[in-house]
């Protein structure tokens, strides 16, 4: 049988989600979809075939036409909706981040963990196609024991909505570091073995948000809102194993950056990089250094297409997604961290307590 899924939020995020699960109708179909401005949501449901606009996001998860949910809404929001849709017994495809911060995530996990629901988090970039190349190549051992890694994602002039719920902390968590950082821990950690983080030691700096520079293209600006947030942020992070991880993120910089995302790793056998669609495996072989460069394959299938699908073969195999609910809130809890660190300028070790 088909799996019913419904959409909360019929923004941007939404409908790349309603474009993904569209293509899947063997699979799956979208059965509702709601947004707190009914309009955009019925527009979503005319562009995808969508039957049923529902008033509020609660109708969506007490509706019985509906298995599984997409939460795509303001961060803030994301842990009572989505302890919402689990206790009502829907399986929940949750946006990064998990929670607006460590205790909401906690909240979202703890429900997860009394229900036999599969709960997972929309890291795209596992499932691109260079990343899923490394990892390969890492479960097969050729890069040994990864000792240090190295990730971020600079964008030069990239500050999304200014004064939009993007850039108020009681909205958003926080800014470049919980927006687009989270993708890049989450990539990184996994690349790496999925080590756990003990302690941070971070920094964050707002040098262009409070005084209006560094605009992206992202989001209708509201310049009648408010910039609290940061808009560069660095961290170096320890794991239980003795590796460490340092992770580099800007929306706005005076550097020169090609405002790619990127992962360098460092094992002891050999090495791997991944900059946007591009990769290489780096090694030593007869007292030489040698190379081999990945690629985004031609006629790749996108990424979400493949999360998309995974989420649904969870569903449907009742097995845990590799972007779990604990994936999740291990990564809230490295960013609070890195928070805390930066405003008390400590060293701040993981409290790993549920």
């Amino acid at each position: 049988m088909a799996i019913r899924i419904g959409i909360i939020g019929a923004g941007n995020i939404g409908s790349v989600h309603a474009a993904q699960f569209s293509q899947l109708g063997e699979l799956c179909q979208i059965t509702a979809i709601t947004d707190v401005f009914l309009p955009l949501a019925e527009q979503r449901a005319k562009e995808y075939g969508i039957a049923e606009v529902l008033a509020s996001p609660e109708a969506l998860i007490q509706s019985d036409n509906v298995d599984a949910v997409v939460i795509g809404v303001p961060n803030q929001y994301h842990a009572e909706l989505a302890i919402q849709a689990i206790e009502a017994g829907k399986h929940v495809l949750l946006e990064k981040p998990m929670g607006i911060n460590a205790d909401a995530a906690r909240q979202i996990l703890k429900a997860s963990r009394s229900s036999d629901r599969v709960v997972m988090i929309a890291h795209q970039m596992r499932w691109e196609s260079v990343p899923m190349q490394i990892k390969e190549q890492i479960d097969r051992g050729e890069l040994g024991h990864i000792y240090t890694a190295k990730t971020g994602w600079y964008r030069r002039k990239g500050i999304p909505g200014w004064g939009t719920w993007f850039t108020r902390s009681d909205q958003s968590g926080g800014g470049p570091l919980i927006d687009i950082g989270v993708h890049m821990l989450d990539l990184a950690l996994y690349l790496m073995g999925n080590p756990k983080p003990v302690s941070v030691y971070g920094a964050t700096y707002a040098e262009f948000g409070p005084k209006r520079k560094g605009i992206g293209t992202w989001g209708k600006p509201n310049w009648d809102g408010i910039y609290d947030v940061e808009d560069l942020a660095t961290a170096l992070i320890k794991m239980d194993n003795g590796s460490t991880l340092s992770l580099e993120v800007s929306w706005a910089v005076h550097m020169d950056t090609d405002n790619t995302p990127f992962v360098h790793l460092m094992g002891t056998e050999g090495g791997a990089s991944y900059r946007g669609a591009q990769g290489k495996l780096l090694t030593e072989k007869f007292n030489k250094p040698m190379e081999v460069p990945l690629s985004k394959p031609e006629n790749d299938e996108n990424e979400r297409l493949r999360l998309s699908r995974h989420f649904l073969s969870c569903i449907q195999e009742g097995k845990q997604p590799i972007t779990s609910a604990m994936s999740g809130f291990t990564n809230n809890l490295v960013l609070d961290a890195i928070y805390e660190s930066s405003r008390t300028g400590n060293e701040v070790k993981l409290d790993w307590n549920l």
